[in-house]
């Protein structure tokens, strides 16, 4: 699919996320506020944190479909990461505000009044949410963006924070006000758990972690299965945004011409960005046998490699 195309779906989707919010705020505010439901308004403010991060994904995000340039060499594909990060950490704010709200609303022994509206505004949250998050996860199948798929998971915990606020109404209606309040509360703790979880994986993707170790093996395995390789050595995998970097050193035949070695560095090179989760590699080619500068004594070649052998 061409990048213009990838890139309109990815602003429909982000589109649908801000509309898909927005409705749900409106309804929810409105009848939470008429008829006083912590629970009620405490969903509704998660979804003004949900928005401010649709909205930020929809400016931002599709930065990742630009070029690479002069400015950003290895293109724009840590923006998605960053971008996921704020949605997080908004989250978690948000979350942290909600909970001090729904304390007091249960310390100061307020109480709403029960109406079938509120159930009705609950029940209309919970669909348009589904409804926002199959849609999102749908566009985001071939995509692969972080920020969208930070949105489709806000989207599902969307639904799950909206049950536990049905439960507040619920106490309502059975005579017992007080769960209105504690369910706020617990909405509120599941926004910030929502909201660490999201952020804690995009860090790991700015700060360049390592790569799971099954990355790590399949490509180690594409290296060693070269006939011409003899061994791999200070192989590096880590992340560069959202998308794999690879770097390696791979012992090869010293007798070589330099148009073999070019060849099969090539041959390397293509083999491992032939893989979804890779974005670049850097295959270094060594004679076999002579070691590593960083392995010698007194300025000397070491006598033997740290290479991995082929099996």
């Amino acid at each position: 699919m061409a990048p213009a195309d990838d890139r309109r779906r990815f602003a429909r989707a982000a589109w649908v996320n801000v509309l898909g919010n927005a409705a749900k705020i409106v309804v929810e505010g409105i009848v939470g506020l008429t008829f006083g439901s912590v629970a009620l308004l405490a969903d509704a403010a998660h979804s003004v944190g949900d928005l401010v991060a649709s909205v930020v994904v929809l400016v931002w995000g599709d930065t990742r479909f630009e070029d690479p340039d002069a400015s950003h060499p290895h293109g724009h594909a840590r923006i998605e990461p960053l971008t996921a990060l704020f949605v997080g950490a908004t989250i978690v704010v948000l979350g942290g505000s909600l909970l001090y709200e729904s304390v007091q609303g249960l310390l100061a022994g307020e109480s709403a009044t029960f109406s079938v509206a509120l159930v009705g505004a609950l029940a209309f949250a919970m669909a348009l949410m589904y409804a926002v998050y199959a849609y999102t996860v749908r566009i985001n199948h071939d995509l692969d963006s972080t920020a969208l798929a930070a949105l489709a998971a806000d989207c599902r915990n969307d639904i799950y924070t909206t049950i536990a606020a049905l439960v507040g109404i619920v106490g309502l209606m059975v005579g017992y006000p007080p769960l209105d309040p504690i369910a706020g509360g617990l909405v509120s703790v599941l926004v910030v758990y929502q909201g660490v979880s999201i952020a804690r994986e995009n860090v790991g993707y700015l700060a360049g972690a390592g790569a799971p170790a099954d990355h790590r093996d399949e490509i180690l395995e594409i290296l060693r299965a070269h006939p011409a390789v003899e061994g791999v050595h200070d192989l590096v995998v880590f992340y560069d945004g959202t998308v794999l970097e690879v770097e390696a050193h791979v012992e090869v035949d010293g007798d070589l011409t330099l148009r073999e070695a070019h060849d099969i560095e090539t041959d390397l090179v293509e083999g491992v960005r032939a893989l979804d989760a890779v974005g670049d590699a850097h295959v270094h080619l060594d004679p076999s046998g002579i070691g590593e500068w960083k392995d010698a004594t007194d300025g000397g070649w070491a006598g033997e490699s740290t290479l991995l052998g082929r099996s």
